[in-house]
């Protein structure tokens, strides 16, 4: 069976079996997004996928990494202030 890869959901699940591990659920995924969308806008846009390799590699869950950065001033999006 073929995954429609032009999805966000196929992409991940066709990379993630590739490299052998699971994509992450729907509100994981949703967390990362928002964890992106901090770190892109709070800094440069380039900072959103490596915040969420940080994130990864922390082996904390997402949810909990992103109220890290929604507790901090210094890394949650400047209109949040």
């Amino acid at each position: 069976m073929s995954t429609d890869t032009t999805t966000i959901e196929g992409w991940l699940a066709a990379f993630a079996d590739e490299v052998g591990s699971t994509p992450p659920t729907p509100e994981e995924l949703q967390g990362l997004l928002d964890l992106a969308r901090h770190a892109a806008h709070r800094s440069q846009r380039q900072a959103a996928p490596i915040a969420c390799w940080i994130a990864g590699r922390t082996g904390r869950p997402v949810a909990e990494c992103l109220a890290l950065v929604e507790a901090d001033p210094r890394l949650r999006e400047p209109d949040e202030d």
